[in-house]
């Protein structure tokens, strides 16, 4: 009886320590990225596109800060551009090929910081993941 009393006392600390952590997980809010193929792009023509970040399954996912980074290779001819939640893709491609890169996204809440969470194992963010990555592919003919 007493192993089962120690055994459930255990379990209950676990759980109060870290309900909100399960609840983020259950509820599973996290970082995500559009996950509509590219258009494809010609050469010598002008060439625009977004790619659009949101935290799912969050209301108010206006209230965090996105961080993009982005690796590969874009057409000669075209750049991108950041805007807040973002990815604007735009030129006029010079050559053509098959061009990939990733786009890394991790976000972060920017007004409800609590000191309390500081030292704690909950980061208080409301989120599952903090992060995420996609590939896209840009087609030039």
């Amino acid at each position: 009886m007493k192993k089962i009393f120690s055994l459930m006392l255990l379990v209950t600390l676990v759980l109060l320590n870290s309900c909100q952590d399960v609840l983020e997980c259950i509820i599973n809010r996290h970082p995500e990225l559009s996950s509509n193929a590219l258009a494809p792009a010609q050469v010598g023509l002008l060439y625009s596109e977004i790619i659009t970040a949101e935290i799912k399954n969050e209301p108010s996912d206006d209230s965090y800060n996105y961080y993009f980074s982005i690796d590969g290779k874009f057409p000669s001819g075209i750049e991108y551009y950041i805007d807040y939640r973002t990815i604007i893709i735009e030129g006029t491609p010079l050559v053509s090929g098959t061009y990939n890169f990733t786009v890394r996204l991790s976000v972060e809440q920017s007004n409800k910081y609590s000191e309390e969470c500081e030292n704690s194992f909950n980061d208080c963010d409301g989120l599952c993941e903090e992060s995420t990555s996609r590939d896209y592919t840009i087609l030039v003919n």
